[in-house]
């Protein structure tokens, strides 16, 4: 396990670069934590340290966004919050994401576990009593 203390917001691009430093050629990511801990910012912060320069937002209601890196990167974000079976994940082609070398950031990554690639990274994010933020790379 490698973990990355996040001690303020100002530091997440810092703890991005290195991130992506320790993960290698990997492409699916599982994002877990509570709700607020982070997950979409940092997953922000991730897609800008790849040049992305379109808006980025939870795709909550969409549950996939697909964005361009600077580099012609295609990275898709996903958010399974709002999702109720895992048949959902079927109805809109999941495995055309998580199988396409992609970078694929998944949020609420619980609800379609089963689904998820075997070499997938899970990350675990968490906050502190005092606010501050740690990322577990599990």
């Amino acid at each position: 396990m490698i973990t990355f203390d996040i001690p303020a917001i100002e530091d997440l691009e810092e703890v991005a670069k290195s991130f992506f430093d320790v993960i290698g050629d990997r492409r699916v990511f599982a994002f877990y934590g509570s709700m607020g801990v982070g997950k979409t910012t940092f997953i922000k912060v991730l897609c800008k340290v790849f040049g992305v320069t379109d808006q980025i937002n939870s795709p909550t209601f969409a549950i996939v966004n697909e964005y361009q890196g600077a580099k012609g990167e295609k990275i898709f974000h996903f958010d399974f919050y709002r999702i109720n079976s895992v048949e959902e994940a079927f109805d809109f082609g999941y495995e055309d994401y998580f199988y396409s070398g992609a970078y694929c950031f998944i949020e609420w990554p619980e609800k379609i576990e089963s689904l998820l690639p075997l070499d997938c990274v899970k990350v675990e994010m968490k906050e502190a009593e005092d606010g501050q933020r740690q990322l577990s790379i599990l």
